[in-house]
């Protein structure tokens, strides 16, 4: 008899990306093109993530609400790929097109797209990069010898298999492979909330509903703030039961909801649900340095790009790669809603825009070193620098 769990050991990989939403998507993209050979593995076989397969499909702003563009390179480059065939809102036209102004009383650089439409565009511009998509495999485990991760493990369609690797990007929102290697995390403690978005069609057109929406963080609910939730009940999002509880959940909210609005117009009909739980901050790393709100506007010697905060206009986050890895973990650097941040950050960190900053930042430097802490970082930034990136708020 087979054994269950044998584990095959599969040719190895410069850098295996772990998670293929946003921040993997732009990690992979990034470490193919500093002339690395890259694996991406996604458990779903769809890219984008949340983007995609959560319909959270708003592509929010790559500018601070003040006239500036501060995120840059493979951030705007995906910006633009997800509205290539066209956007389900119109686009900005000042930033777009140049008509009209770019002042605080002005549109953000901002965008809505096709949830398969984008997915389908990334997974052509990955290919196209040379990257090898591995759908449907989960990451299950991480083998590590000396403080460097060798293996990434992965359990799918074709059994158990150990990826030789010299370095990787751990995009998996949930910081698994970090996890799962030894690296320090850290959980979200307030949990979140339930929500369940879809898509319905009818006379009146082809439209996004969105049940739940997301909560504040403690630390910025004011005296008297309340949420309207769908369920009593807040989830960390970390193990296999809260997710499928979740996805459940998230489906029947979906499923009264198109229900009771066809009662008043039977000419409306679902045309997707999420087809994954709508989790916004699960667990992170712990890393070299913690992002905070604080840091609005403040220098960071070792900035690898800058993001700023989709709730409000004004502030500029320079991105410290020290936020990206543990020196705990050599040759693992963390993108997207993994990085290192307090919980309050984390709320900012979570979106399309800072996975794409990170997910380039870790991308790059995953294909030029498997030791992190002793990389050079003006290297990397001076990389950064020619693929697009603009590094500091004095630089705008």
């Amino acid at each position: 008899m087979k054994e269950v769990l044998e584990t095959r050991e599969i040719g190895g990989y410069d850098v295996a990306v772990c998670g293929g939403g946003i921040a993997g998507i732009a990690a992979a993209l990034a470490a193919a093109r500093h002339n690395a050979r890259v694996l991406l593995i996604e458990k779903q076989y769809l890219l984008g993530g949340l983007a995609t397969s959560g319909l959270v499909t708003f592509y929010l702003p790559l500018c601070d609400g003040m006239g500036r563009q501060v995120s840059f390179g493979i951030a705007e480059e995906l910006l633009r790929l997800s509205v290539k065939d066209g956007a389900e809102n119109p686009v900005p036209r000042n930033w777009f097109y140049g008509e009209g102004g770019k002042t605080e009383k002005d549109k953000r650089f901002e965008t809505s797209f096709n949830a398969q439409v984008f997915a389908v565009l990334c997974e052509k511009l990955l290919l196209g990069a040379g990257v090898d998509v591995l759908y449907g495999d989960s990451v299950v485990g991480a083998k590590t010898n000396a403080g460097k991760l060798t293996h990434v493990i992965v359990e799918g369609k074709s059994g158990r298999r150990a990826y030789a690797v010299k370095s990787a990007v751990d995009a998996t929102g949930d910081c698994d492979l970090a996890n799962l290697a030894g690296a320090k995390t850290n959980t979200y403690e307030q949990g979140n909330v339930l929500a369940a978005w879809y898509y319905f069609a009818g006379k009146d057109g082809y439209k996004l509903k969105c049940l739940g929406s997301a909560e504040k963080p403690k630390a910025e609910q004011e005296e008297g703030y309340k949420l309207n939730m769908l369920v009593n009940k807040r989830f960390k999002g970390v193990t296999s039961e809260e997710l499928s509880e979740m996805t459940v959940l998230s489906h029947d909210a979906s499923y009264n909801d198109w229900k009771a609005k066809r009662e008043n117009d039977d000419s409306l009909w679902p045309v997707t649900f999420a087809t994954i739980p709508l989790v916004r901050m699960t667990r992170k790393l712990v890393g070299e340095r913690e992002m905070k709100n604080a840091d609005d506007k403040v220098y960071m010697p070792d900035s690898v790009g800058m993001v700023s905060n989709w709730k409000t206009r004004g502030p500029v986050y320079e991105v410290p790669f020290g936020s990206l890895y543990s020196k705990s973990l050599k040759n693992v650097a963390v993108a997207g809603r993994c990085v290192s941040c307090t919980e309050q950050m984390w709320d900012v960190m979570r979106v399309i825009p800072c996975c794409a900053v990170t997910g380039q930042a870790a991308g790059t430097a995953a294909a030029m070193s498997d030791d992190f802490g002793s990389l050079d970082i003006s290297a990397l930034q001076s990389a950064l620098k020619r693929d697009g990136v603009v590094l500091h708020e004095k630089d705008l």
